[in-house]
């Protein structure tokens, strides 16, 4: 099972305190076991093949729609759009992907709270790093929001970056939140409704209808 490089340090430290604590401590030793194995499921990196698709949306994350409303964007976009938030939980995969293919107009990390990711608030009083991209659909940005427990964002891409649709775009570590805001357009179609489970790079959340 591939393993997300940035997790390989955590598993590391885990199997090494498990494995010194074996001679003295059967009991903990054990929990350090458990705990090394789940660090290893939990920066889980799969193999998935996204289908290019210049006129869909695909998810960022794995996680479940909690939330699906038309807001004004004033960082990027700019203007009216549509958010949709997606609640990672511990079980789901963290590694975020690139939703459809673009150029990286924008990226800047903004300091904050660490209020649950579930939280209302959290969109815009959390620490956060937002990643803007310029499409063949006008712009598009997706933030990566710190939770409760995940306080270590991981950004992979840089401005001036040209990425492809399923790319991976990073990274945050244990539960957190990913959002993505789409401009308002009669030619938008939301795939997705609150409750939905959604997984990265393959499940279409909007398209674009010619």
């Amino acid at each position: 099972m591939k393993i997300a490089p940035e997790g390989k340090i955590f598993i590391i430290i885990s199997l090494i305190i498990s494995l010194l604590l074996y001679s003295r401590n059967k009991f903990f030793s054990f929990i350090g076991f458990l705990i090394t194995g789940f660090l290893t499921y939990f920066f889980r990196d799969p193999e998935r093949e996204t289908v290019i698709d210049e006129n869909r949306i695909y998810s960022p994350a794995d996680g479940t729609i909690i939330n699906i409303e038309e807001v004004e964007e004033d960082v990027f976009i700019k203007g009216p759009v549509v958010k949709i938030s997606i609640f990672m939980s511990l079980t789901n995969v963290h590694v975020n992907r690139v939703p459809t293919s673009g150029s990286v107009a924008l990226v800047k990390h903004i300091d904050g709270k660490f209020l649950p990711a579930w939280n209302k608030n959290a969109s815009f009083e959390n620490e956060r790093n937002l990643v803007g991209l310029e499409t063949i659909h006008g712009k598009i940005l997706i933030t990566q929001i710190a939770g409760l427990v995940a306080r270590r964002i991981v950004c992979r891409v840089n401005e001036g970056d040209m990425l492809e649709q399923g790319e991976k775009l990073g990274l945050i570590k244990f539960s957190s939140r990913v959002e993505i805001f789409l401009p308002k357009s009669n030619k938008l179609k939301i795939n997705v409704n609150v409750m939905d489970k959604v997984q990265a790079g393959l499940t279409s959340l909007a398209e674009y209808i010619k």
